[in-house]
């Protein structure tokens, strides 16, 4: 499991033993349990938990709901309201899915930016960065294909755009597309494959959390320090650690319970405050709505994909090198899975050999500048595009990759961080005091 030393399961009696020797799922969940965890974690390590919890309540409200769905442009949008007025306590099961999305994004993106200030993205846990990265891009997948379930307005015509973005890319495009509607628009079929892909994913991504716990338990936990657990001898390890059960176990479940209060507040009282009005007008393919605008957890790269328009210098000598073959809409497409793919990229582009923002100091004013950038995106993502929103979504998406592509690099070579301690132990004593001696 861990590379850090220390205690493994040992079966004691004759049952244990003969279970340990056949299926050791007793000796995993121990060694699970009770994994070495840095002791110095602070309370922007508590997420892990809540995501575990959302992902869990999503499939389990999600196998709910499709007992009573029906995947048919014609009566998808009546059965959605019959789970609504006539399944007992479906109102319920509902509003804890849909809103259970949103509680699962503001989670994954504190995770995420958390990572990102603590450098737990850097050696040696590369790895653990790339496979959280696989799962944010498919709970994107799985949220859009949800959120078209539903039949509405917003639901059919979300999918118009956002399936026609697959036709802007060259050659290969349009059977893209093709094959993701069944056919040459958003219809029946088109409805049917996002239903079983949206019900599929969710144990995808049950799969590669298992391989992101696997991969994060091989490393060992990053800390707000970045100074790795001492592994020279069990004795120096249980200077920088304590088991992961009772204490950040206790620790995680009191956050939970605290976040689940919240949640539950607006599921029970607001619970389409972050929906839109007009998905709860059933789908009408001659209607098209004033402003079509998604999820607010898709905000920020749907800023980023309507930021790159034709008159943007860079979009034009782009399309003018390629011949054309580059347009504003294939470029919209690239920027926005390119915003993905450069914070996927972030343990190559951080030289910096410091691993914790904590210890560089220009570091923190470029990275609070990128948390305020991708709050705007998330801002302008619903508004117009008319001016002044469409110059500051190309500014804000401009800085969003200078930060990845450009000023991470260079801070590396040109920022003089300070020294961080030498052991965990250290940075622990220094919060919270010596531990008392004893007396013998």
């Amino acid at each position: 499991m861990s590379g850090i030393p220390h205690d493994h399961y040992e079966p004691k009696t004759g049952a244990e033993k003969w279970l340990h020797s056949r299926l050791p799922i007793v000796g995993l969940l121990y060694d699970t349990l009770m994994i070495p965890t840095p002791k110095n974690l602070n309370w922007m390590w508590i997420w892990g938990i809540i995501l575990t919890f959302c992902l869990a309540m999503q499939i389990v409200t999600g196998i709910v709901l499709v007992m009573h769905y029906t995947p048919h442009v014609d009566i998808a949008f009546a059965s959605i309201e019959h789970i609504m007025r006539n399944v007992n306590g479906g109102h319920m099961i509902r509003y804890l899915h849909m809103n259970g999305a949103s509680l699962f994004f503001f989670a994954v993106y504190i995770h995420i930016f958390r990572g990102l200030y603590y450098g737990s993205y850097k050696a040696p846990r590369e790895i653990t960065w790339i496979v959280g990265m696989l799962i944010y891009l498919m709970m994107m997948g799985t949220a859009f294909m949800g959120y078209v379930l539903p039949w509405g307005q917003m639901s059919f015509w979300g999918a118009t755009v956002i399936t026609g973005l697959f036709g802007a890319i060259p050659f290969i495009g349009e059977p893209i597309q093709t094959w993701l509607l069944g056919g040459p628009a958003v219809d029946n079929a088109t409805l049917n494959r996002f239903f079983s892909l949206h019900y599929l994913l969710p144990f995808v991504i049950a799969a590669l959390v298992a391989v992101h716990i696997w991969a994060f338990h091989s490393t060992g936990n990053n800390n707000p320090t970045g100074v790795e657990v001492r592994r020279g001898s069990k004795a120096e390890a249980e200077k920088d650690t304590l088991p992961f059960w009772p204490y950040f176990v206790m620790k995680d479940l009191f956050a939970l319970g605290l976040i689940l209060v919240i949640f539950f507040a607006v599921v029970g009282f607001m619970p389409n405050y972050l929906g839109h009005p007009d998905n709860y007008i059933e789908a009408n393919a001659l209607a098209t709505p004033a402003h079509i605008v998604p999820e607010w957890y898709f905000l920020p790269f749907y800023a980023i994909l309507r930021a790159f328009t034709a008159d943007v210098w860079v979009v034009q000598l782009t399309s003018w090198i390629t011949g054309g073959i580059v347009d504003a809409k294939f470029f919209g497409v690239l920027a926005m899975f390119g915003a993905i793919a450069v914070m996927a990229l972030a343990p190559w582009l951080d030289t910096s050999r410091v691993r914790s923002g904590r210890y560089r100091p220009m570091f923190k004013w470029w990275f609070a500048i990128l948390v305020v950038d991708f709050i705007v995106l998330m801002w302008v993502g619903a508004r117009p595009t008319d001016f002044p929103y469409d110059w500051i979504s190309l500014i804000a998406s401009a800085y969003w990759f200078a930060y990845f592509l450009v000023i991470l690099p260079l801070l590396g070579v040109i920022e003089k961080p300070m020294t961080p301690p030498e052991t965990i132990e250290a940075d622990f004593e220094a919060h919270y005091g010596k531990a008392d001696t004893p007396a013998e």
